[in-house]
């Protein structure tokens, strides 16, 4: 058994976290942080977690074995400048601040990318984890198997779409019922945030890949999942594409290929990356679902810390999407 802390404990990541965390047979919850919450019962925030006592707290336990972090962007550095753990203590960080090589050192941590379809053995040895932002998750899973035969020679069109809760439990103009209702909208059009770490992963593999990827994200209405369709110019056969892309995942208990197209509902609540491939004359559509929480978030930071104690990868993660 291990002794898990969670900061940040309110949020959507958080209380998936302790919706998997709760039934993990390898761990404790020691805290749930939360300085806005402290002392209520974290039922009273996440109220699908009726059947827990657990409460939350100001303050944290240095020595847990794992603390991940689950707040903003930018705010993990802070924290972790102000709070300091044991050196037996490994962090999963949810935020982007530690995701980019150059910013993966931070005091006397580094922290290794938690995408482990591109790099388990690294995970498994690793004391720190950057946990990938979900939009570049998708996108990558749904590109991997390219670089990795050195493949991917021409600019990327990526077009994905994302449920309200991408935009995190605060809210804005943008995730009020009443905007989003019926609504579609772009944002960060060609500048999403995850465009770098996307970008490092795919020149790791093909070092010469120096093509554009043209990045579109979208708000979509409905509150979890993320549909990423990608297309680029490719001379190989679809037979060539299906064997190469069921060749490359053989082995990942949570990345699957599909021969009928996809949708959404089979991946929601679920760990699953789900990819669908399809040839137009010279140009290759790839599609890739998952649900932004899990796979994006919470359940692949589950996945790094079973792979980071020697626990089985999938432990805590059985997991069945609701299609109707």
């Amino acid at each position: 058994m291990i002794t898990v802390g969670i900061v940040g404990g309110a949020g959507y990541t958080a209380g998936e976290l302790l919706r998997l965390l709760v039934n993990h047979s390898k761990v404790t919850i020691d805290f749930v942080f939360s300085t806005s919450n402290a002392g209520n019962y974290i039922s009273q925030v996440h109220q699908d977690l009726v059947n827990t006592n657990l409460k939350f707290t100001s303050t944290i336990h240095k020595n847990v074995d794992v603390v991940f972090l689950c707040l903003g962007h930018g705010n993990s550095t802070a924290f972790l400048q102000e709070n300091v753990f044991s050196e037996k203590t490994r962090i999963i960080d949810l935020s982007n601040d530690f995701r980019l090589q150059q910013k993966a050192s931070f005091q006397h941590r580094s922290f290794v990318y938690g995408l482990p379809e591109f790099q388990k053995e690294a995970i498994k040895k690793a004391k720190n984890i950057a946990n990938p932002g979900c939009f570049a998750t998708a996108i990558q899973l749904a590109l991997l198997p390219l670089v990795k035969s050195n493949l991917l020679n021409s600019s990327v069109h990526i077009n994905a779409t994302t449920g309200a809760t991408g935009a995190g439990v605060s809210p804005s103009e943008t995730t009020h019922f009443s905007w989003r209702d019926n609504n579609f909208s772009v944002y960060k059009a060609f500048t999403h945030q995850h465009l770098d770490e996307i970008q490092e992963t795919l020149t790791c593999l093909q070092s010469n890949f120096n093509k554009e990827l043209f990045f579109i994200p979208n708000r979509g209405n409905f509150s979890r999942g993320i549909f990423a369709s990608i297309y680029l110019n490719f001379d190989n056969t679809i037979e060539e594409v299906f064997e190469m892309y069921g060749d490359f995942y053989k082995n990942e208990p949570f990345t699957f290929i599909s021969k009928s197209p996809i949708h959404l509902k089979q991946v929601v609540n679920t760990n699953n990356c789900i990819i669908h491939l399809q040839k137009h004359n010279n140009t290759l559509l790839i599609t890739s679902v998952i649900d932004n929480l899990l796979k994006g978030a919470s359940g692949q930071a589950v996945q790094n810390m079973n792979l980071m104690f020697g626990f089985e990868e999938t432990e805590g993660l059985h997991l069945k999407a609701s299609t109707f």
